[in-house]
């Protein structure tokens, strides 16, 4: 037999999308680990979220303005990003319905060119 053993830490990041907020699993949240806030940018065209993180020096020194920074809770097993008025934006953009508790799950890989995260909103995870 060819057994394939179960690895309990998931291999690809995933961005699950609710009526108001982003939560990353563990694989996509590591690399907010030492952010401050981040930034949230939404690509209309090629329908794709960026989420990039901000390190204290950056907003210490002033770099972002206040009203760009987003307050990112980091836990050991997942990440979230709150604003409401910008998921309404992305669930008009990709065509989804967040009302009433629904949610929707998208692969999320980090870029190194854009040191962010991107989420790929035409790409819905597998299964979900």
């Amino acid at each position: 037999m060819a057994f394939v053993w179960a690895s309990k830490k998931p291999n690809s990041g995933i961005a699950t999308l609710y009526e108001s907020n982003i939560t990353l699993n563990k694989s996509a949240s590591t690399h907010f680990e030492n952010a401050y806030n981040v930034l949230l940018g939404l690509d209309h065209e090629t329908k794709r979220i960026a989420v990039k993180p901000i390190s204290k020096q950056e907003f210490e020194r002033g770099a972002i303005p206040e009203e760009k920074r987003h307050k990112i809770t980091v836990r050991p097993s997942y990440a979230r990003v709150c604003n409401k008025k910008f998921m309404r934006e992305v669930s008009e953009v990709a065509s989804l319905d967040l009302n009433e508790n629904k949610a929707f799950k998208f692969k999320a890989e980090w870029s190194k060119a854009d040191k962010a995260l991107i989420i790929d909103l035409r790409q819905p995870e597998e299964g979900f």
